[in-house]
């Protein structure tokens, strides 16, 4: 009796799963592509179902942002490979919170004081301050890793000038 029930439900199953299939919805946008749509509409966000082609003006407003990208990436500053591989993906290259012209997840740490900086990488090893990611990042480093770290990020605003003096 169980194999009947059991091999009953693995057909309605199937079959539900192709007539599913068939509507196109679930897989192909459809209807429910639409309502997806609607709601980030609804918040504050626009979800295109099918790509808008782009005005000439547009697509030469983006080739020029890019020319301007890849020269502020050319001039900019050095920083050391410790901050690349831990903090530039999050705060940008430069500490500046942008990166591309777009907002990086992290927030801006160009222009702040290396005593600060070491306290809120202090408290974020501790647990003081919450951010899984910033504690998993810094949880091997020892003080003077994050002392080095504030220090370099500190002076971020002198390289900038130094940097743009060279360029002129």
């Amino acid at each position: 009796m169980r194999n009947i029930i059991v091999g009953f439900f693995t057909l309605l199953i199937l079959g539900l799963m192709a007539w599913t299939a068939s509507q196109g919805g679930a897989y192909h946008g459809g209807e429910h592509g639409k309502v997806i749509a609607d709601f980030g509409d609804s918040m504050g966000q626009t979800a295109a179902i099918a790509p808008v082609e782009k005005s000439d003006r547009e697509k030469e407003n983006e080739a020029l942002g890019a020319l301007r990208d890849k020269a502020g990436n050319a001039g900019a500053f050095k920083v050391s490979n410790e901050y690349k591989s831990k903090c530039a993906s999050c705060h940008g290259v430069n500490g500046s919170g942008f990166q591309n012209g777009k907002k990086m997840m992290g927030p801006p740490l160009f222009g702040q004081s290396e005593e600060k900086l070491y306290k809120d990488l202090s408290d974020f090893k501790a647990g003081r301050k919450e951010n899984m990611i910033m504690k998993g990042l810094l949880i091997r480093l020892d003080d003077k890793a994050l002392k080095r770290l504030a220090k370099e990020i500190s002076e971020f605003p002198q390289r900038a000038k130094e940097a743009e003096a060279k360029r002129k």
